[in-house]
């Protein structure tokens, strides 16, 4: 095992290949309080990728309803329990230490990774994992829209119950595709090497020429997010839509646009696109990288369980209704930070967040031009203001691709137009 730093984590951590990292990383931001569910996303992922014999059970992107829901079902219950005894037989428990840095932006997470658990029970595989059968993968829709009292329990759900403020009854959407980790686990379990990540943007794929469908990538992904398919007795998995991304689709004008699953979101919960790495694997600070700027400057959105250890590069803004303990078993600690800036966002995260879903083309600088204070009020007893500023979104070229304000413009149907449905 070797030896790679984790910022996630806060910490190095034992990872089979030696320390890598591409000049870009795909990255996307998922806004889990504007979802509605409606799956259209799912919709078409499907109809680009995965419409051929074979694919039919495979969701490379899907929606899940929490805390319920899962495709395939239980895939995080399941993996969390084998973490969890993996502890318990090492005599180890897997604990936050709350002090933050630059490198650390979350504490330091003392428990083990999936592929430290691995190598302490030595199981003989590169990371924790398991097969779903057949059945677990039957169900897209498992427990959809099936909300919950549940306040005890395990794997995070606390015995005394969820801080305030959240709702006695309550479920929301998890929006799933695959991470691109940064220390994939299906690269690191396949015999053939035949999973890699691309060297100019990140992205994970499956060399179809060299795999020979030993499933060690489906078993040890902790997400579940590489797929089987009996007709070619393959592996496959979401290629992030990588023709788009090199800005070879043909609407793209040359320049990086965002996948399928993201550009189609009715909800515009979902913000595609590249962040520049450092030679030391940080992020290379830009703080008018859309990006950057939510993820590492504000700390609004998060990573999904960063205590599996793969770094993964989807992030998520938490709901603010749901109990805090379960959220920070699935985001990690920054959850009450996060939602914190989110219910009273800062002068340029409310312009930044008009620019979701606003146009295809993969924003990669951002510019707010200011505009008159509109609305005071207070939020958590602190004085809150809202400006009618304007924000600029500029594609990989330099050019400007869209221009919004804070203040959505009102449109008004003239009389003889009033019944024209």
């Amino acid at each position: 095992m070797a030896e790679v730093y984790n910022w996630h984590l806060g910490r190095p951590i034992a990872y089979v290949y030696p320390e890598t990292h591409p000049q870009k990383q795909f990255a996307a931001v998922f806004n889990i309080n504007r979802c509605i569910g409606c799956q259209t996303c799912t919709g078409a992922c499907k109809a680009t990728w995965t419409f051929s014999k074979g694919q039919e059970y495979m969701w490379w992107n899907n929606v899940e309803s929490k805390p319920y829901g899962s495709y395939p079902k239980y895939w995080d219950v399941k993996i969390l329990q084998k973490l969890d005894e993996a502890h318990q037989a090492a005599g180890k428990t897997a604990q936050w230490d709350p002090t933050t840095g630059e490198q650390a932006p979350y504490g330091t997470y003392n428990g083990m990774t999936i592929t430290e658990a691995a190598a302490t029970l030595n199981i003989g595989e590169q990371a924790l994992g398991y097969l779903p059968p057949d059945n677990e993968w039957s169900a897209p829709n498992f427990y959809e829209d099936t909300s919950t009292k549940y306040k005890g329990g395990t794997l995070g759900l606390s015995p005394e119950g969820a801080a305030l403020p959240v709702h006695q009854t309550w479920f929301f959407y998890l929006q799933r595709i695959c991470n691109h980790c940064t220390y994939p686990a299906c690269a690191a379990a396949c015999p053939r090497k035949a999973i890699y990540k691309r060297p100019e943007d990140g992205i994970v794929l499956i060399d179809q020429a060299r795999c020979r469908g030993y499933r060690k990538c489906v078993e040890q992904c902790p997400y579940k997010k590489s797929m089987y398919r009996g007709t070619t007795n393959t592996s496959e998995k979401c290629v992030a839509c990588y023709p788009r991304v090199e800005g070879n689709d043909p609407l793209s004008n040359g320049v990086p646009m965002e996948t399928r699953c993201m550009a189609v979101c009715p909800g515009k919960i979902r913000m595609n696109g590249l962040v520049e790495i450092g030679e030391d694997g940080t992020w290379a600070k830009d703080l008018q990288n859309p990006l950057y700027y939510m993820i590492r400057e504000e700390k609004v959105a998060l990573p999904l369980y960063p205590q599996f250890g793969t770094e993964p590069n989807i992030y998520y803004i938490p709901p603010r209704w749901a109990p805090r303990p379960y959220l920070r078993q699935m985001f990690g600690p920054g959850v009450d930070d996060a939602i914190a800036r989110y219910t009273a966002p800062s002068r340029t995260l409310l312009a930044l967040m008009q620019l979701f879903r606003a146009t295809q083309t993969m924003i990669f600088r951002f510019e707010i031009e200011e505009g008159p204070l509109v609305f005071e009020t207070e939020k958590e007893g602190q004085p809150w203001q809202m400006y009618d500023d304007t924000v600029i979104g500029f594609d990989a070229k330099g050019r400007e691709v869209v221009r919004l304000s804070v203040v959505e413009p009102l449109h008004e149907l003239p009389q003889e137009r009033l019944n024209s449905i």
